[in-house]
């Protein structure tokens, strides 16, 4: 379901949870990090300024930097109460504590709930799966904070299909909070979650909302296949950074998909990165994709792709252009049971 806002941004209710999101979301791991609190801020005010709602930020994200000058941002404007604010636990716990049990959830909160300088957290991820806390203690945390008014609702952030199942039926169980979105890697270089982690949350009713839509700056075109990146950008800084290092995304595959891009961009005019938010924004299950940026500029011309619709014969290039490889059984075999290569997004059925 999507509507029209007041704004020139589009937005969409929030998986089963009845919240509503701008289409483009600020993610804001830079903040603290690559991006000073006076930059932050004008970001933070451009984003508002365009129409955007939803804010998603970290209690890792510069040791809690990022959720501090958030903070700070909205007391200078007289609070977050027309936002929505999603924040993380996880990957910080204070001392002493570990990962998503009880202990370290409880203290990460009220440590994030007194940096951002709000009372509740709209929809408060918890950040990976922890192989160590049983998954009813995690979920059963989750509850009693929101019994006690500190989240509004649940969501998670990189996890596997098994999982979110396992979770899910655990909450059917015992009556607990189910997330309302998941949080994966998501763009035309990183489809895996097409598998089987996209399949589970449209059939559970839970919206998607990508992180790294342009592959760390690769959809951009910045990065060629005989130049190292140098100077001031993420893999000029650091080529080995992440899911996005230049030797792990460097292949014949990854310069076929940006040829894709690059093609329609020329066909319709606008810049290769318009054309990848476009494809991911109207991938299913898909409700609000995260921006990130280093600089107001690189937010300004991110921001510029909202209310762009590719054209059919464009989507069909793109998405056959980023295929996933053939696969083995059991998809295989399940892609012939339907007809189609259901997996690769390139039939009229739901994937």
């Amino acid at each position: 379901m999507t509507e029209m806002s007041n704004t020139t941004m589009h937005r969409n209710v929030l998986g089963h949870g009845g919240l509503i999101v701008s289409r483009m979301g600020l993610g804001t791991m830079t903040f603290g990090v690559e991006t000073e609190a006076a930059e932050a801020h004008r970001q933070l005010d451009l984003f508002v300024d365009r129409g955007g709602t939803m804010i998603d930020t970290a209690d890792g994200y510069g040791a809690g930097a990022s959720e501090k000058i958030i903070g700070d941002w909205a007391r200078a404007r007289g609070g977050m109460d027309d936002l929505i604010l999603a924040t993380k636990g996880r990957f910080a716990p204070p001392p002493g504590s570990h990962g998503a049990a009880r202990r370290s959830l409880v203290r990460s909160i009220d440590a994030s709930l007194k940096r951002l300088g709000v009372e509740a957290i709209d929809l408060y991820y918890v950040h990976g799966w922890d192989i160590h806390t049983d998954i009813a203690e995690t979920l059963g945390t989750l509850g009693d904070l929101r019994a006690a008014g500190k989240l509004h609702h649940v969501g998670w952030s990189n996890l596997s299909a098994w999982q979110l199942q396992k979770l899910l039926a655990v909450a059917e169980r015992h009556n607990l909070p189910k997330p309302i979105a998941v949080q994966p890697q998501y763009n035309l270089l990183e489809r895996g979650i097409e598998l089987e982690l996209m399949p589970c949350c449209l059939e559970a009713g839970i919206s998607l909302v990508p992180w790294s839509p342009l592959g760390g700056g690769w959809l951009t075109g910045k990065y060629s296949a005989d130049a190292r990146p140098e100077g001031a950008s993420r893999l000029g800084e650091n080529p080995a950074r992440g899911v996005e290092a230049y030797d792990l995304r460097n292949t014949a595959k990854t310069h076929a998909v940006l040829k894709a891009v690059s093609e329609v961009a020329t066909q319709i005019g606008r810049p290769a990165a318009h054309v990848a938010l476009a494809w991911l924004a109207a991938r299913p299950g898909v409700a609000s994709i995260l921006l990130g940026a280093r600089t107001l500029a690189q937010l300004t011309d991110n921001l510029a792709a909202e209310g762009l619709t590719l054209a059919d014969e464009h989507m069909h290039m793109l998405t056959a252009a980023s295929a996933l490889p053939a696969l083995p059984y059991p998809y295989n075999m399940l892609s012939d049971f339907c007809g189609m290569d259901v997996w690769n997004g390139l039939g009229t059925a739901r994937p």
